[in-house]
């Protein structure tokens, strides 16, 4: 199954509370992710950046899932006031993707 990683950021000062926010990640939202095919996600945190990995058998028809349900439009809404804007991002990039250039399993 592929992975897929990208890059977000956590506004100064927020890191904790996003911290705590994964800590417990409510189960429905993580029923869901699993739903529409992601597994193996990971996220890992050095100050404000933030780097995502997961496996996902088709990345943007997954997010397209999860952009309809209510349970992640009101977790992305809780999370929301704790996001910069990642720099470097392309007119019309959701996500800074990146791409995978060495992988051992």
């Amino acid at each position: 199954m592929p992975r897929v990683a990208f890059r977000l950021r956590i506004k100064a000062g927020k890191e904790a509370e996003y911290d705590a926010a994964h800590r417990s990640v409510w189960p429905a939202l993580l029923s869901k992710l699993k739903e529409v095919g992601i597994s193996d996600y990971s996220i890992f945190r050095r100050g404000q950046d933030l780097f995502l990995v997961m496996r996902v058998v088709h990345f943007e028809s997954a997010w397209h899932a999860l952009d309809n349900d209510p349970t992640n439009l009101k977790w992305q809404q809780e999370m929301a006031n704790l996001f910069e804007p990642v720099p470097g991002l392309k007119p019309g990039e959701r996500f800074a993707m990146m791409e995978e250039v060495f992988y051992m399993e």
